[in-house]
């Protein structure tokens, strides 16, 4: 097991999950896939990490991921993902296809069929830009400048050399 998915496990998974929520909310800003939340409204979607027995819960509210606290509801969610920190990281990282990590059953998906297949053609059309987001989140021409300073420097570069990530075309 990695040093990640213990110290996962020391932490409560309300913590996660609300890290990863607005984490991953500050990351969709000015991000195409912001406006396909709009769609899977109410729903209530399920990680879950198996080595680390991580089950981060959220609710999708006002094309935001929020902490969900209806683990009491039926079934608590309205589709969940499960696998390895590992299988994720490669999801996230763009290492792996994600049809592939589904396929081989490295990534398992349950629940809602139209619900599930939304959420994993999203997960495969996953592509950030970097420079909409530090538009949205700096304003247009500071955002420009910022992008245009990132890419001078070259720590995009460094940054998916050190952390094995494959560069998206």
């Amino acid at each position: 097991m990695s040093a990640l998915s213990i110290f996962l496990r020391t932490l409560p998974d309300a913590l996660h999950t609300e890290l990863f929520s607005r984490t991953f909310n500050h990351l969709l800003k000015g991000q195409w896939m912001l406006d396909q939340l709009e769609d899977l409204e109410g729903k209530r979607i399920a990680i879950g990490i198996t080595d680390s027995k991580t089950e981060l819960l959220f609710l999708v509210k006002e094309r935001r991921l929020v902490r969900s606290k209806l683990k009491d509801a039926p079934a608590g969610h309205d589709v969940r993902i499960a696998g390895t920190l590992e299988s994720f990281w490669k999801l996230a990282t763009r290492a792996e296809d994600p049809d592939t990590l589904f396929f081989n059953r490295q990534l398992t998906i349950e629940g809602e069929t139209e619900t599930g297949l939304f959420v994993k053609n999203m997960l495969d059309s996953l592509d950030f830009d970097p420079e909409l987001h530090l538009n949205a989140v700096l304003g247009e021409r500071l955002g420009k400048r910022a992008f245009q300073l990132l890419n001078k420097s070259g720590i995009d570069s460094k940054l998916r050399h050190k952390f094995d990530i494959p560069q998206i075309n």
